[in-house]
């Protein structure tokens, strides 16, 4: 039960012409005129059906899942869920052991970006003491580590069960990183594990200005603009946390026509991709067929409304939690207020601040998020012991 399984992906054929069969006979709703170009709905339906064609049309699974299978992927068993991982050995021996904690609506695709920038600095032309042992595991009920196998997968069952893929694979220190869900669950990796953990890790942008006062405090000593500001971005994010709402409260009717439909699949996470990057870099519309893909082939919708109604209501849904681990942040797409609002305290051992890049910005700005991460655990290299290897 504890062992480390290699995996290929292998989407039976009979899937993928289901899924082909179903764009096909997409049923969409009746157009109001003049309005397929409009954002205040939601996604664009013009975008939408853009997007939907390119699936049907030109999108090839085949070729994408061969590219992913020249990854190291694996498979292990723990509390009774299977859990998919990367494992992206660097070639430099005393790399430090990294856990990477994707978010929604992403997967373990959102750090491949970065994934060499961290384990070959040197092939960069950077320093090979900054050289990184990649983790990448799917969170559970997301890609290949589904399906659930039971209620409860919240942050801190799901810290805990990165902490023993860790020791599984042979380290017994390592850092973390995420954003969003997996921001949380890097926290409470630092909350619950201090004694492993050298140091977290985590990335914010601008989108979360809107959710101060309601996931953050609101600073003290804001100014007129700056609390205009925030006010518009508190109103913004009203309008746009539907998604939210739903899945924690009762997914299940999204569920059902997550798994059964592509469309309000592909439209479901497409919608988050466009409005959560920064309009200055969008994200790759091959990338979000991608991730619709993954998504629909594995039933990853469901699975990830279930993991924000777990959050939810879970007994300690806290993010983050005291912890004697180091911290580090990275803000992107930021501004001013964006830093006094969201930004770590004194503390910190690292603060990393730009103007460019957004909510994924692995995917974004990967130059600028590698560089981040490095020069965060650079300042903690003197703390901690070189890390044994598996």
């Amino acid at each position: 039960m504890t062992d480390i399984i290699p995996f290929r992906i292998r989407i039976p054929q009979v899937d993928i012409d289901d899924l082909s069969d179903r764009l096909a006979r997409t049923r969409s709703p009746y157009p109001i005129p003049g309005t397929g170009a409009d954002r205040d709905h939601g996604i664009a339906t013009d975008y939408l059906r853009e997007l939907a064609t390119r699936w049907t049309r030109e999108f090839d699974w085949r070729t994408h899942e061969t590219e992913l299978n020249t990854l190291p992927q694996f498979v292990t068993e723990i509390d009774g869920q299977i859990i998919h991982f990367l494992h992206l050995r660097s070639p430099e021996p005393n790399a430090t052991p990294l856990l990477l904690n994707h978010s929604y609506p992403t997967s373990f695709l959102e750090f491949l970006p970065v994934s060499e920038l961290l384990t070959e600095p040197r092939a960069y032309g950077g320093d090979p003491a900054d050289a990184f042992h990649l983790v990448i595991p799917s969170l559970p009920g997301f890609a290949f580590s589904t399906p659930l196998s039971a209620r409860g997968w919240n942050l801190d069952r799901t810290a805990l069960a990165f902490g023993e893929l860790m020791t599984r694979l042979g380290y017994q220190r390592f850092g973390v990183q995420g954003g969003d869900i997996g921001a949380g669950v890097a926290s409470r990796m630092a909350a619950l594990l201090p004694e492993r953990v050298i140091g977290a890790h985590t990335h914010g942008d601008r989108l979360q200005l809107g959710m101060v006062g309601e996931d953050f405090p609101v600073p003290d000593g804001l100014c007129d603009a700056e609390r205009e500001q925030l006010e518009a971005a508190q109103r913004s994010w009203s309008h746009s946390k539907g998604y939210r709402v739903l899945q924690s409260t009762e997914p299940n009717a999204l569920s059902a026509g997550l798994a059964d439909s592509p469309i309000l699949q592909l439209a479901w996470i497409a919608e988050k991709f466009q409005e959560w990057a920064n309009p200055a870099t969008p994200i790759d519309p091959e990338l979000v067929l991608l991730t619709a893909s993954l998504y629909w082939f594995t039933r990853t919708g469901p699975g990830a409304a279930d993991f924000y109604w777990e959050m939810a209501h879970a007994p300690n849904s806290g993010w983050g939690g005291s912890s004697p681990v180091p911290q580090g942040q990275s803000l992107f797409y930021s501004d001013p207020l964006v830093r006094k609002a969201l930004s770590a305290d004194d503390s910190a051992a690292f603060l990393g601040e730009h103007p460019e890049g957004g909510h994924f910005p692995a995917l974004e700005v990967p130059d600028l998020f590698a560089d981040d991460v490095r020069r965060f655990f650079r300042r903690l290299r003197d703390e901690f012991p070189t890390p044994a290897s598996s």
